[in-house]
């Protein structure tokens, strides 16, 4: 069963800013997620939510913050971010899951 997934308005942003090599390859990650929302190259982050998982998935030095969200009948990836590491350190884990 395919899983929706959202892209948010600040992650769209986002990767418009990215290089172009970079940006197709975080478009296809992110199309695939909709298909196996825990490939094994992506990687559970400490932070604990309620009805969903906190995930990443690493593209060369680029990451992809998302959350797994299942709940009854609701399958969802839901990308919140894409952020070059380093400087990225994940701080804002919070901030960004509470726009879930």
């Amino acid at each position: 069963m395919k899983y929706l997934v959202k892209v948010s308005p600040a992650a769209q942003a986002e990767i418009r800013k990215l290089p172009g090599h970079i940006r197709q390859r975080v478009r296809e990650a992110i199309r695939s997620l909709a298909e196996d929302p825990r490939p094994p190259r992506s990687k559970a982050l400490a932070f604990s939510l309620p009805d969903a998982e906190a995930r990443r998935l690493r593209i060369d030095r680029w990451r992809i913050i998302y959350a797994v969200v299942e709940s009854g009948d609701i399958r969802m990836v839901a990308v919140l971010a894409v952020r070059q590491r380093p400087p990225y350190d994940y701080r804002d884990l919070p901030e960004l899951f509470a726009e879930i």
